[in-house]
């Protein structure tokens, strides 16, 4: 059952995801990216990662994917005609892909360079722990530095956009309503 729903997850996710990038209308790409944001979701319950599912829904599903229509909108992007010649391009580099997964499935359950070494279980305590004190622990003490350094990108980020968006406001200059005495 679990390899049914991780196929069903896994299938999903690559036809949404490859939906994101083929649809010509921004709105529609943006509905895919939803539908691809849930399934991975769905993927991290299947893993026992309810707290990495829930942030998956909160954050990007709620959060990115509303400031992306909200990009959209405020930019009122168009249907694009360029992507025709980008296929031959995608199909060149996702026909390897395609024929590597091919191959790691048709393995079956078996490593491809693992020889006739046993397996090793997990340690019963790494599932006994609570996911979202790991991930807080390890967050704030082992990856620390890059976290802050994706604080400061993601402020970069934010104030460019609110310059480029002044920019845009304050383009435009208006002529005051009402003409000062003497004045002609």
């Amino acid at each position: 059952m679990a390899q049914l729903l991780f196929g069903y997850f896994a299938g999903m996710i690559a036809v949404t995801a490859i939906l994101v990038v083929a649809l010509r209308n921004p709105v529609y790409s943006a509905l895919s990216l939803l539908v691809m944001f849930f399934h991975v979701a769905g993927l991290f319950i299947t893993l026992h990662a309810e707290f990495l599912a829930a942030v998956q829904i909160i954050v990007y599903a709620g959060a990115i994917l509303v400031l992306y229509l909200f990009v959209v909108m405020i930019l009122n992007v168009r249907q694009d005609d360029r992507y025709h010649s980008q296929w031959r391009l995608a199909g060149f580099v996702c026909i390897p892909l395609l024929i590597e997964t091919i191959m790691l499935l048709s393995a079956g359950g078996k490593s491809m360079n693992s020889g006739d070494r046993p397996r090793q279980s997990e340690p019963l305590d790494a599932l006994a722990t609570d996911n979202t004190r790991a991930i807080g622990e390890t967050l704030f003490s082992t990856y620390l530095f890059p976290f802050e350094v994706a604080s400061l990108v993601l402020l970069v980020a934010m104030i460019g956009a609110i310059v480029l968006a002044k920019r845009d406001i304050g383009g435009s200059e208006t002529k005051p309503l009402t003409q000062p005495a003497g004045a002609e």
